[in-house]
């Protein structure tokens, strides 16, 4: 894909998208481009500076990525402790049970062990791990 910056007769500027550039002087010579401004069909490319990653780009962008997925997990794991029951070591047993309809359906935490897990999604009751903060030990959590 390849985008372009276009302009038409009446200096409106906007942005398409097209498969390759071909496509675009295809397009542009069967009257298919139209400003979206003000519907003419006679565009001309723009011109434009192209778009250049340098290492120190990536690296703040891969930085801004970690970032917002932290902030995201904390989001979620803040909304998990807020809303759902934490049963502690209890988890395993009493996922189960709210399968087997041997007690009330409720949103849970807790802990469990990678057997207890595997055991529990083997038998098809949903689980997932909770996002655990940096500054907590590695114990996984689990929630239901």
């Amino acid at each position: 894909m390849i985008r372009y910056a276009l302009k038409c007769e009446h200096d409106h500027e906007f942005e398409a998208w097209f498969s390759n550039s071909a496509a675009f002087d295809e397009q542009k010579a069967r009257a298919l481009i139209e400003c979206p401004h003000c519907g003419i069909a006679q565009v001309e490319k723009a011109i434009m500076a192209p778009m250049v990653r340098t290492s120190e780009a990536v690296e703040s962008r891969q930085s801004d990525m970690r970032k917002a997925l932290a902030e995201a997990m904390h989001r979620v794991r803040t909304h998990v402790e807020q809303n759902f029951d934490y049963v502690g070591d209890s988890f395993a047993r009493e996922a189960r049970d709210m399968h087997e309809g041997l007690s009330p359906e409720r949103p849970i935490y807790g802990e469990a062990s990678r057997d207890e897990v595997r055991e529990l999604i083997d038998d098809g009751i949903p689980v997932a791990p909770l996002p655990i903060p940096a500054s907590e030990s590695p114990k996984p959590k689990t929630l239901n």
